[in-house]
């Protein structure tokens, strides 16, 4: 018998043993309630002596998944740029793992949320790093993401990024053409670079419209996939599948100007998302993955 499945009901005296070691006192009379939105781990709202708080749970596999998420936050928090969801505890207790973080009402984006988002975002960007990559390992989803240390981007993109992704693209079956335009396109990568150094910037990794809200007319951002890259990463994910304003991509650019060859290169950065969603949920992907190889070849 498990204490709890993917995204299932867990079993809550276990997770409350966790949270009370953590600091939060959780009243008998508490009932948690599910939280709709997540396909990777069950979500809650309950009720702590401190108020509500807003909790993940997965079964005990999960914890390393949930500690870079936490770790990935307080990054992220680190500059003071924009503001991210506290993180109040994690941890494994038996069979589940458990991360829970300050609850926060979302609202309707408005406009000039939007442009405060777009000038936020250019202002993390500015956080940099000496190299590409993070202290430790994350997830994109369920798909682990490496972030080992590099000095050259090219070369950790080429690595950790496209090429870990064709490879995980193959051991799923997709091979074929796929495998061989990707192929070719991993020679071609350094000349998307020839006249272009980016920096490492503090990124969030996983920048859709799902991960980012409105507080009290205040931008949000969660559930990162952490790491230091090329800011133009993030920028190509907020364009794959839609949902930020004209004001958004005008205050980034007004702050902090984008370089020649940046539409390319955005192909070239969604492609890695898209590889990442075949592996994830299938052949669905397969064509966009093929449209996007052939059109940067």
């Amino acid at each position: 018998m498990t204490s709890t499945n993917s995204l299932g009901m867990p079993d809550w005296s276990i997770v409350y043993s966790g949270l009370q070691r953590a600091g939060l006192a959780v009243p008998e009379t508490a009932h948690p309630q599910p939280v709709t939105g997540g396909d990777i781990s069950a979500a809650w709202r309950l009720m702590t002596s401190s108020g509500p708080v807003f909790v993940k749970t997965g079964p005990a596999s999960s914890f390393d998944m949930f500690s870079a998420e936490a770790a990935g936050l307080t990054e992220l928090a680190a500059p003071g740029t924009i503001r991210v969801p506290d993180v109040l505890a994690f941890g494994v207790e038996g069979e589940a793992a458990f991360v829970a973080m300050e609850w926060l009402s979302f609202g309707i984006p408005a406009r000039h949320t939007q442009r405060r988002f777009g000038e936020q975002l250019a202002k993390l960007h500015q956080t940099t790093m000496d190299r590409f990559g993070w202290h430790r390992d994350n997830t994109i989803g369920l798909t682990p993401q490496h972030n080992d240390w590099i000095d050259d981007w090219v070369s950790f993109f080429r690595d950790h990024r496209l090429g870990f992704q064709l490879r995980l693209a193959a051991e799923n079956g997709y091979t074929g053409q796929l495998q061989e335009q990707g192929a070719q396109l991993l020679k071609r990568l350094p000349l998307f670079f020839e006249d272009y150094d980016p920096a490492p910037s503090l990124l969030h990794g996983d920048l859709w419209s799902g991960n980012w809200g409105s507080c009290d007319g205040e931008p949000v951002i969660f559930d990162p996939a952490v790491y230091y890259g090329d800011r133009e990463t993030d920028l190509a994910m907020t364009r794959l599948f839609g949902g930020f304003g004209n004001e958004f991509y005008a205050a980034y650019e007004a702050a902090a100007p984008l370089a020649p060859g940046h539409r390319e290169r955005c192909d070239l950065y969604q492609l890695y998302h898209v590889l990442n969603h075949l592996n994830l949920f299938g052949s669905a992907y397969l064509g966009r993955a093929q449209d996007l190889i052939h059109h940067l070849l």
